[in-house]
């Protein structure tokens, strides 16, 4: 018997969907993340769960992953130390970076730190003209100077743009070369290998992104395909890109930066053939894990396809799923803020310590505390029985909450959700009222771990209609 295994790696749980092509069976399965490494909790969400089939893991078939890892890198900040080689005069160009901002009128505007250090941003002599001919030769011997520089600084990954080389990627090409000569150990990109388009500042960023994610990504897959080897699978694994297809491990080591929207464009891929199935094709997506919200509009059953994005401040061109997220899931954090205002996330307790009912050490509230709390679910355990909970532990955390905020411990429960929702439905009209669509025409289409425990309550805020649960709506991204 062959079977197909999906699995989806969140910041909170692994998901596990096992699927046995000669029957249609389907079996899911979903273990704790283990974010210092997402590879052991996959591995042990693969055994498990073929081991409850009673089937060896030779029997997979085929292997297909979302992660979010080169994501959670960006956002954390977690890349490696990197290094910039660029056309002479145009090392500024990376924090420059254009006009436009999110707030005209922000006086303070915060931008996204630059993810290199301008002492390791090096120029190098070399000029091609908007034809592709060749103003100033390449200064070989500078490149190979810039590349011993780098590697006495430590850099482990080094991006190389020059201008126009997206019409003639000869310069880059010998630059890269230099470098395997004089520093084969580092990850090296070249922005016309990344991203052959023009804007230069955007390719330099994607370029950028790409080399600070590389070694990360690298380690995680060299870590994943010897855990999926030891288990014995034999199918050759796959990774989702940002764009909702699959790309091989190898062509993902060399390009995370089509993995940033790795694991939310799994669950639009999935929302868009259950509409189908159901009927229903122009959908609202809500996809509520335990770190994080993503939504996405599909009219007519279509999800759209963006060429170049934003993605956590740093624009990046690469084709991808028009996808919104939000820092809003079961694991958000409730909080007082320095006006005495109640706030929700964006900052998570995740899978460790995880919510306060856990009994992990976290000691501020969550939404899955205040759903705990008001009885939306189990009091015990969760996961079936295997992850068990402790109310008194968030009913606690909540009267803490509570008396800093002078309301009563339920109310504040209450509260809690309220803020989330609010969050939740801003981020859905980003991408439907702001965009000229409303949302009472769509079907709210409701997964992720907390999706549909939330959904009614989202749908009532934006007044729509119609909510879509899919049969177990918290592996549909696997």
């Amino acid at each position: 018997m062959a079977w197909r295994v999906g699995v989806d790696s969140g910041g909170t749980f692994t998901d596990v969907c096992l699927f046995e092509e000669a029957t249609g069976r389907i079996e899911v399965w979903k273990v704790s993340s283990t974010p210092d490494d997402p590879s052991r909790a996959i591995a042990q969400g693969v055994a498990e769960g073929m081991d409850r089939l009673g089937q060896p893991p030779g029997a997979i078939a085929y292997f297909g992953h979302g992660t979010t890892v080169a994501t959670n890198a960006l956002i954390q900040h977690r890349g490696v130390k990197t290094g910039l080689i660029v056309t002479q005069g145009f090392r500024d160009l990376l924090e420059i970076g254009r006009q436009k901002r999110p707030d005209l009128y922000d006086l303070q505007v915060e931008k996204p730190p630059v993810l290199v250090a301008r002492d390791l941003r090096l120029e190098v002599p070399e000029r091609i003209r908007h034809d592709g001919s060749i103003e100033t030769a390449l200064d070989e011997q500078a490149v190979r100077e810039a590349a011993r520089a780098l590697r006495a600084a430590g850099v482990k990954a080094v991006a190389i743009c020059f201008l126009y080389s997206f019409i003639a990627p000869a310069h880059e090409a010998t630059a890269r070369r230099i470098l395997a000569e004089e520093f084969p150990e580092a990850f090296v990109t070249a922005s016309h290998a990344i991203a052959p388009e023009f804007r230069e500042y955007e390719r330099l960023s994607t370029a950028v992104v790409n080399a600070y994610l590389g070694p990360v990504m690298q380690g995680y897959i060299r870590r994943l395909a010897e855990r999926l080897e030891t288990l014995g699978v034999t199918a050759t694994p796959h990774l989702t890109q940002s764009n909702g297809g699959v790309i091989g491990f190898e062509a993902a080591a060399a390009m995370p930066v089509r993995m940033v929207l790795s694991g939310p464009s799994t669950g639009v891929i999935g929302a868009q053939a259950v509409g189908r199935l159901a009927g229903l094709p122009d959908l609202i997506t809500f996809d509520m894990g335990g770190t994080s919200t993503d939504v996405a509009l599909l009219p007519d059953g279509e999800p759209r396809l963006s060429g170049e994005a934003i993605v956590h401040g740093y624009p990046i061109k690469a084709p991808m799923l028009d996808i919104h997220t939000v820092g809003a899931g079961g694991g958000s954090i409730a909080f007082v803020d320095s006006g005495g205002l109640l706030k929700v996330g964006p900052r998570s307790a995740g899978a460790a310590p995880g919510p306060v009912c856990y009994g992990l050490g976290n000691a501020e509230p969550t939404v899955t505390d205040a759903n705990i709390m008001l009885g939306n679910l189990h009091p015990t355990h969760l996961l079936g029985g295997r992850l068990p909970v402790r109310r008194d532990l968030s009913v606690a955390a909540i009267e803490r909450l509570a008396a800093q905020l002078g309301m009563e411990p339920y109310a504040t429960a209450q509260g809690i959700l309220s803020v989330v929702t609010a969050n939740m439905a801003k981020a859905i009209r980003v991408i439907s009222v702001q965009r000229g669509h409303d949302p009472r025409d769509y079907t709210l289409m409701a997964f992720g771990g907390a999706g549909p425990l939330h959904a009614a309550r989202l749908a009532k805020e934006l007044e729509m209609k119609r909510v879509l649960v899919p049969r177990n709506p918290g592996i549909l991204c696997a």
